[in-house]
């Protein structure tokens, strides 16, 4: 057996013998400490910490209640497998002599209800774990003749040996509101029928992977637009990122020579372009690249071009012209970053390379590129994410056109701005849910393959 196998091994005995553990707690307990997997905080008040017994036992109260309450979890949950088939029904009203409407199900709220439920149930599985281990350590302090700590004991703990469970408790409670219930509603929605198609707002059913099937089929109008827009969208995201660290770099090197005066006014002047907000530039810029725009007529005034330029009319001009607009943008964001980078590779490196024969380029290649990419790796992969969920720029400068491969789709479209067409415009919510979790994908892949087989990962030392 090697030794990465006997560590895991052991690590897994230590675990199974951890005496703060659930299953240790069950095997060294009394009967009080297994009372209190179905009655939460009977062991507690069996060694006298009444209050934390009645806390656990009101948690567990409440649970119950909204679980087995008219509409309450189990409702939910029992409407999750079918989201519902009851239709609202126009009904004729005998005494006052008008139709009535009887409200149907709702699938949206079935669905979200069922997923705060499945949370809730999750979250209540990870308190009562902890009541049963609180319970037990409790009873073995009390049968060791130790003190039994008391519920002041536990709230000065909260403010100093578990004061990073007291400061986390709020952002944990909004991250499981906020992000973990959203995101697996948009989830499952990938999995419906949920769309303005065939009415399916308000009731929709299950369809199981029918929705990614057609999106990766060439065949299918979702399949043809689709990897057209993913090919373009790693096209972006690659020379946004890669253009403007080079660019940038080369920008902030020239700066910060030492025969370049008033560096100050320069840091500044870039400094100033990052002040003024992004939405403001671009559609000023797009403004001044229209076919009938500020750049094309002074072109034409001085004769240097006969007709206006496509800069927005022609797919291909058009992500050019989105590429470098956006170096324009950029570039100001990635010298501020370097600057600082610059100031801190050791002199001796550059004057070793003098000494060596080497010219600026060779300088560049050998000692700054390599030093730059170590330190600046995980920015990059920040950035490259960030520039695959580009909407701003996209959306300002050209709206995905000017052409469409598809009926929603633009030639310019990245994935995240035909997951607002498909959400807005098309209201197909259950192809963009697909998109959404397709985005994720390619983002958590790229990234994190990035990031392991980088020296950033690998060597975080060894650089020198």
């Amino acid at each position: 057996m090697s030794t990465k196998e006997l560590t895991k091994t052991a690590a897994a005995s230590q675990k199974k013998l951890d005496p703060n553990g659930l299953i240790y707690a069950l095997k060294n307990g009394n009967a009080m400490i297994w009372l209190s997997c179905l009655i939460m905080g009977a062991g507690h008040f069996a060694v006298g910490q009444y209050i934390k017994g009645l806390i656990f036992l009101l948690i567990e109260v409440a649970f119950v209640g909204y679980m087995v309450i008219p509409n309450g979890g189990f409702h939910w949950l029992g409407l999750m497998p079918s989201l519902g088939d009851r239709i609202t029904e126009e009904v004729w009203n005998e005494d006052l002599g008008v139709y009535e409407y009887v409200q149907g199900d709702n699938s949206q709220q079935i669905l979200l209800y069922a997923v705060a439920t499945l949370v809730a149930v999750a979250v209540f599985f990870v308190v009562w774990r902890a009541s049963v281990r609180s319970a037990y350590i409790g009873y073995a302090a009390k049968k060791a003749g130790k003190h039994v700590k008391t519920f002041k004991d536990d709230i000065k703990a909260l403010f100093d040996e578990n004061i990073h469970k007291f400061l986390m408790f709020f952002p944990f409670a909004m991250l499981m509101i906020f992000t973990v219930v959203p995101l697996v509603y948009m989830m499952l929605m990938a999995f419906t029928n949920y769309s303005r198609v065939g009415d399916h707002l308000t009731l929709f059913d299950w369809v199981g992977l029918e929705n990614f099937i057609s999106l990766f089929d060439k065949s299918s109008s979702l399949g043809r637009q689709f990897f057209p827009v993913l090919r373009w969208t790693l096209i972006w995201a690659f020379f946004a990122t890669f253009l403007n660290f080079f660019a940038g770099t080369i920008m902030a090197m020239i700066i910060n020579r030492p025969s370049t005066r008033l560096k100050g006014f320069w840091r500044t002047v870039l400094s100033l372009t990052i002040a003024v907000p992004q939405f403001v530039s671009l559609l000023i810029i797009r403004t001044m690249f229209k076919s009938e725009g500020a750049v094309n007529q002074l072109l034409l005034n001085l004769g240097w071009i006969d007709t206006a330029l496509p800069f927005f009319t022609d797919a291909t001009w058009a992500r050019v012209t989105i590429i470098i607009i956006n170096c324009w943008v950029g570039i100001p964001y990635t010298v501020m970053s370097v600057t600082g980078i610059l100031q801190n590779i050791p002199a001796e490196q550059y004057e070793a390379a003098r000494i060596d024969g080497a010219n600026a380029f060779q300088q560049f290649v050998n000692v700054t590129l390599p030093y730059m990419i170590f330190v600046m790796t995980p920015t990059l992969i920040s950035t490259f994410t960030g520039n695959i969920n580009n909407f701003n720029i996209i959306y300002l400068l050209s709206g995905g056109g000017p052409t469409y491969i598809g009926d929603s789709a633009g030639q310019t479209d990245l994935l995240v701005t035909w997951l607002y067409k498909l959400t807005i415009d098309n209201q197909e919510y259950n192809l963009a849910a697909v998109i959404g979790i397709l985005t994720f994908v390619v983002l958590a892949t790229v990234a994190l393959l990035t990031y392991r087989n980088s020296g950033s990962y690998k060597d975080e030392e060894g650089f020198k």
